[in-house]
């Protein structure tokens, strides 16, 4: 008997809430892995360093948002080694976020009672380790430009289970902070990923350029979680824990 999304997901993968200094520290360290070893986004200067416990030297990627955001890290049960991570920026009193300061924007939200439940969706990255396809080395999130790659019959077994294992950790913080709103910047090929499987990120201005072609997007938990469950319900099952984790604003 085939196995189900969830259950595939779970035996491979299981999401960290990075709720402690210390798993923070692993997500901050991932981040500098990705975005200033594999990928040459951001500066080594721009970057942390310390020493462990252990005295071994340290090297990590933190920035202004971090003390407002939540962050979720995704395990390989297997080896016990971190495979991607994301983070929520968090409403705070009238404050920007980085989508409203570098993006031209066609529809900000600007209404006092929705910006109470909205945030972005940020530094979703995936660890060069894991990034198995050809395409895929150059983008943070792990997904290759030609997303047909991920519907050929002989591959459908091996989903992007990376992508909507963090997208599931989106929804597991949204919930817990009463986010109905979430804004994002992502690579086209992360957008037309994502909607393949019914998760709708509307662009709400022009492309910008920052490491490649980035889209201005928002996605609506009213909006996105019926289309996941009528377009793809096994993804549905495994972005909500079969129904348990659903975004609501509290």
């Amino acid at each position: 008997m085939q196995q189900d999304l969830l259950s595939a997901f779970n035996q491979f993968f299981e999401l960290i809430h990075a709720d402690t200094d210390a798993l923070r520290a692993q997500v901050f360290q991932l981040r500098y892995q990705v975005y200033v070893v594999e990928t040459g986004f951001e500066r080594e200067a721009d970057c942390k360093i310390g020493k462990a416990a252990d005295g071994q030297i340290i090297r990590w990627e933190e920035d202004e948002f971090d003390i407002r955001s939540d962050h979720y890290l995704l395990r390989h049960r297997r080896t016990g080694a971190y495979a991607a991570t994301t983070r929520l920026i968090l409403p705070q009193d009238d404050e920007p976020y980085p989508i409203e300061m570098h993006c031209k924007l066609d529809e900000p939200v600007n209404d006092p009672a929705i910006r109470r439940h909205l945030s972005e969706i940020s530094r979703f990255a995936v660890s060069k380790a894991f990034k198995r396809r050809l395409g895929e080395a150059q983008s943070v999130a792990g997904v290759a430009s030609d997303i047909d790659v991920y519907f050929e019959e002989h591959e459908r077994r091996v989903l992007p289970h990376i992508s909507l294992g963090l997208f599931a950790a989106v929804m597991r913080m949204a919930q817990v902070h009463g986010i109905s709103h979430c804004y994002a910047v992502m690579e086209p090929a992360l957008v037309r990923l994502l909607g393949r499987f019914g998760i709708l990120f509307r662009r709400i201005g022009p492309d910008v350029e920052h490491h490649g072609r980035r889209v201005p997007s928002i996605t609506i938990a009213d909006e996105t979680l019926p289309n996941i469950k009528t377009v793809a319900p096994q993804v549905w099952e495994l972005i909500t824990n079969r129904g348990e984790l659903m975004a609501k604003p509290g």
